[in-house]
């Protein structure tokens, strides 16, 4: 059996996926007509709207299918999704990518797969609508621009979701894609007896990278910031950009050393960052940290706002210390 790739965008497919506050919600008629169309127009036995996570693929749709999720490592969609159009198995048992794959020669037993890659802004494949088979297939043109018209079905409502949570500009959690997420973690965290924190950053001194440079520039800065913030901190912590230069962190299932250790490493890569780019005017930013226990009666809107005032703290510290 042969391994899936990684893409090599794998960092920001992923953090596209999860913007989307999609996995592990309840099943929807919207994606669930689709995936009844696509079974009846072919015929087969199995049709799957697919989300690719980091180490699993989870089912938004599934008809013919009783499992929620299969591991990523045995999963044909992960094959699927580093590819530009649809991706065809014929017959599983003679392809040496998958012979000896359980799902072949396990249940579902799958001989034919097709599926299309969901692809959000033109780059991301968070996903696939898929075809499984138990019985060699062949597989046409016909087909093949049929399932491409049924994939884009999907993907208009992906996208639909997508502008209402992600910023286009950074491709991470806009301020309500945020609330969603950060809502669900604190009850987690409430649920569970666990700590968590926030973690508010402020650009410094942006306003003059735009001036000098340009928006282009600004822009571009801002979407360097939000991919080392990703870099740095844990997938499982919601990264957002609140608007503007401001961006937020919050981790749940924490301890305040933890969160520390989190900062310091993001600190280190904002250094790394700007020693690689010497030419450019430095990232900087002010932190400011707020914690959350489960007992207390702070809400969301109570620790975003200790968490601003404390960078705010932190911000008069670096403009007093800004030469002249």
């Amino acid at each position: 059996m042969q391994l899936p790739p990684i893409p090599e965008n794998e960092l920001q497919r992923l953090a596209t996926l999860r913007a989307l506050n999609i996995l592990d919600t309840d099943a929807e008629e919207r994606f669930d007509r689709i995936t009844r169309l696509t079974r009846r127009i072919f015929a087969l036995p199995i049709c799957v709207v697919t989300l690719v996570d980091a180490n699993r693929q989870w089912f938004k749709s599934r008809q013919g299918l009783e499992v929620t999720e299969t591991p990523r490592d045995i999963s044909f969609c992960a094959h699927a999704i580093n590819h530009d159009g649809v991706f065809i198995v014929h017959d599983a048992l003679k392809d040496p990518r998958f012979q000896d794959n359980p799902l072949v020669t396990e249940s579902p037993h799958i001989r034919f797969y097709a599926g299309y890659p969901l692809t959000i802004h033109g780059e991301y494949r968070v996903g696939i609508l898929c075809l499984i088979g138990n019985e060699p297939r062949e597989f046409s043109d016909d087909d093949i621009e049929t399932l491409t018209d049924l994939g884009q079905m999907v993907e208009a409502e992906l996208i639909s979701i997508a502008q209402n949570t992600l910023d286009p500009l950074t491709l991470i959690s806009n301020r309500r894609g945020f609330e969603l997420l950060a809502y669900q973690s604190l009850a987690s965290c409430r649920r569970t007896n666990a700590e968590a924190a926030l973690v508010f950053f402020d650009l410094d001194f942006f306003k003059e990278v735009n001036d000098s440079f340009g928006h282009r520039k600004g822009d571009q800065l801002l979407y360097d910031f939000a991919h080392i913030l990703m870099a740095a901190f844990r997938e499982s912590d919601v990264i957002a950009r609140l608007g503007g230069d401001e961006f937020v962190v919050l981790l749940s299932f924490v301890h305040r050393d933890t969160v520390n250790f989190a900062v310091e490493r993001f600190k280190l890569l904002l250094t790394q960052y700007n020693q690689q780019h010497p030419e450019q005017h430095p990232l900087d930013t002010s932190i400011g940290v707020a914690h959350w226990s489960p007992e207390s009666d702070i809400n969301l809107d109570d620790l975003l706002d200790m968490a601003d005032r404390a960078m705010y703290r932190e911000k008069a510290v670096h403009h007093s210390n800004k030469p002249e």
